[in-house]
């Protein structure tokens, strides 16, 4: 699967954060996926949770600014959750954001759904081809994974975004580079409706919500009202706050608790 694959040494683990390197031939280099482990015995067979960080972020961001491995650990103790292990990776470092979408030679959005889940499974025997996989994230990583959730539901039982870009042109919003760099010859693939809407007949389970004082808001608005006049079922939710980490760090439980839910 990789020319070269490496993970971190478990006795130099820090709150059961483990590293994964591997050379993608999707990125035509190497990729990093931080990855937590719950620490218990005799795991198998359980859920990969796919979480796509925003610009300017990359594999250390919803650990190191966002703790969501000690919220979970925290909701796995209190059985509130049944231990999941959670891969962040890079979402490729091009430019401000790569969107997780191909373009610039590389394919992003393979890295995510295809390099991903093998680099853990390689790695991680407790998850397997069995295990359910999910997929979420924030901002640019909230489109990637309502996005990819959506076209390769094959892979993903549900899907959820936070605070999320839902169109390719609100990425000029964050990055400096050209949105001409991103877009899809087909259209359908520049925006999260357009790829619902390619694939109405099967849609995983979705979920999002964004903050009141988000810049995002009326965009998330709107992705609502199109899934709702469509008749496609979802939940979107709103919340006091803005595009930041406080945001971010208090509704990925819900993300997690949602699921929790789906079997």
């Amino acid at each position: 699967m990789f020319r070269t694959s490496e993970i971190s040494d478990p006795q130099y683990a820090s709150n059961n954060l483990r590293f994964i390197t591997v050379k993608s031939q999707q990125l035509k280099g190497r990729g990093d996926i931080c990855v937590f482990v719950p620490p218990l015995d005799n795991l198998n067979e359980v859920s990969l949770v796919i979480l796509l960080h925003g610009v300017y972020g990359s594999s250390w961001a919803w650990s190191q600014k966002g703790g969501v491995h000690v919220t979970a650990w925290e909701m796995m103790q209190k059985g509130l959750i049944k231990p999941m292990v959670i891969a962040m990776p890079s979402d490729g470092l091009w430019g401000d954001g790569s969107g997780y979408m191909p373009h610039a030679d590389k394919n992003y959005e393979k890295w995510i759904v295809e390099d991903v889940p093998n680099a853990v499974m390689q790695h991680l025997p407790m998850v397997t081809a069995k295990s359910a996989h999910y997929i979420a994230g924030l901002s640019m990583g909230g489109f990637g994974a309502l996005r990819l959730g959506v076209k390769y539901s094959e892979i993903f039982s549900a899907a959820c975004g936070h605070s999320s870009i839902t169109s390719l042109d609100q990425m000029q919003l964050f990055v400096e580079e050209s949105i001409e760099e991103y877009l899809q010859e087909d259209k359908t693939e520049n925006s999260v409706f357009g790829i619902i809407q390619k694939n109405t007949n099967r849609l995983p389970r979705i979920r999002f919500d964004c903050g009141t004082e988000d810049p995002l808001l009326d965009h998330n608005r709107l992705l609502h009202q199109q899934l709702l006049k469509n008749n496609l079922e979802h939940i979107y939710e709103e919340f006091a706050g803005g595009h930041e980490w406080a945001y971010w760090e208090e509704h990925i439980k819900k993300t997690l608790l949602f699921f929790e839910g789906i079997h």
